[in-house]
């Protein structure tokens, strides 16, 4: 059961002018389900993406990215399939992922190079291509406008429901609308963006703001979240800009890029909390506020550390307030110089340790409290400077290691 998500409305998912939805079932894990999305863009859209470092990239990954570097023509179509990853597949994954950007070109009258890619689910088993092209049709056919909650559907894995959201801004050059899809719930680490995630907007962003803006909003959403400390060969995260609204942002001294920027970023750690709320067998969402560092990157060191914890993260799950080993994921975190006398833990509104110790004030009774709660934060302050960095997670259940225990079931 997801941690305070509720299911997104349908009504409230805007439309994006400047992007057509198509949908169909291709039976690529099981029969009558969603598990093909195309997304058509107007000519004229700006497109950029961030993709996971994993050494193992999957095919669909490699062909995104070749893509997106060519510079003869735009983007025109997005592809997606679950129920398969595509990776670890070898030339064969790839021979299969440009197959079905070759067959889409063909029955939309563009350049194989104009589509983009993307497949997730199970890994090392071959991409199941002749389902595929046969759900084609159909999905060319069902192009349409405003099916965003049923895009998001398409490209469940283990996630107990669609992830979706829209947001809209009024500035003086008239609205501008953004609305996005992702996907996720297990192997969530992302190391570059997330696993699948799609944002659109009816603005026009220059190409080069669009990829500088991509990767920030990836780092502060996407990129600060983590379920089980393992990242994906398939992670990706896209941004569409259609240009069919009156909004022009064509440098960061245009008067509307602070506002669209910051609701690009809200709306991508808003998608990105959706993940770990939904986190496999996730009860409890956890905000870890790491502060008083010398640089962001010690911040986010500390944060991990502690949200990869396996012992901290099952003393969550038990509501079992066994903060030492906090303060131990802390120490080997990798600050060689940290000095831990002046380092300040809070979980919830409870002084916990002070100056490197146990505050002299501090009870375990007011720890268990916060520890039952659903949502919880825990702040570090490492007592070296100005530096912060914010990282969410989830506790680590029992659930979660049966549903990976039967993924392939």
């Amino acid at each position: 059961m997801p941690v305070n998500l509720a299911l997104p409305m349908k009504g409230d998912l805007k439309p994006i002018h400047g992007v057509r939805l198509g949908i169909a079932e291709a039976g690529i894990k099981r029969p009558n389900r969603k598990d093909i999305l195309l997304i058509e863009l107007a000519l004229g859209s700006t497109v950029s993406g961030v993709f996971t470092k994993n050494r193992f990239c999957a095919a669909p990954v490699q062909v995104c990215r070749e893509h997106l570097a060519q510079k003869n023509d735009p983007i025109r179509t997005l592809i997606v399939n679950t129920g398969n990853a595509n990776a670890g597949t070898g030339e064969e994954g790839m021979r299969r992922a440009r197959a079905s950007c070759d067959a889409l070109a063909q029955q939309m009258n563009l350049k194989p190079h104009q589509i983009l890619p993307f497949s997730t689910g199970v890994i090392l088993e071959p991409l199941p291509i002749d389902k595929i092209l046969a759900a084609l049709p159909s999905a060319i056919r069902n192009l349409k406008e405003d099916d965003w909650y049923s895009a998001a559907e398409a490209i469940m894995t283990t996630d107990t429901q669609p992830k979706a959201a829209s947001l809209q801004i009024n500035t003086p050059e008239g609205l501008i609308t953004l609305t996005g899809i992702c996907k996720g719930a297990g192997m969530i680490h992302p190391n570059m963006a997330t696993m699948l995630g799609f944002i659109a907007t009816d603005a026009a962003v220059n190409q080069t703001l669009l990829s500088q803006l991509t990767q920030e909003a990836a780092d502060l959403s996407f990129n600060s979240i983590t379920i089980d400390g393992d990242t994906s060969t398939n992670d990706s995260f896209i941004v569409i800009a259609t240009g069919q609204s009156s909004v022009r942002i064509e440098s960061q001294t245009s008067p509307t890029f602070l506002a669209f920027k910051e609701g690009l970023i809200q709306l991508s750690i808003l998608l990105a909390q959706m993940i770990v709320r939904d986190g496999e067998g996730a009860t409890k969402l956890i905000t870890i506020e790491v502060g008083g560092g010398k640089n962001t990157d010690e911040c986010e060191r500390v944060a991990k550390a502690i949200a990869h914890s396996p012992l901290v993260k099952t003393a969550f799950f038990a509501s079992d307030p066994n903060l030492g080993r906090i303060l131990a994921a802390i120490g080997y975190a990798g600050i060689d110089d940290l000095d831990v006398s002046r380092v300040q833990m809070y979980l919830g509104d409870v002084w916990v340790a002070k100056d490197g110790g146990r505050n002299p004030n501090y009870q375990e009774a007011d720890g268990q409290r916060v520890m039952k709660e659903s949502e919880i934060t825990v702040k570090i302050n490492l007592g070296r400077g100005d530096a912060s960095r914010t990282i969410w997670t989830c506790d680590l259940s029992h659930e979660y290691v049966s549903i990976n225990a039967d993924y392939r079931s």
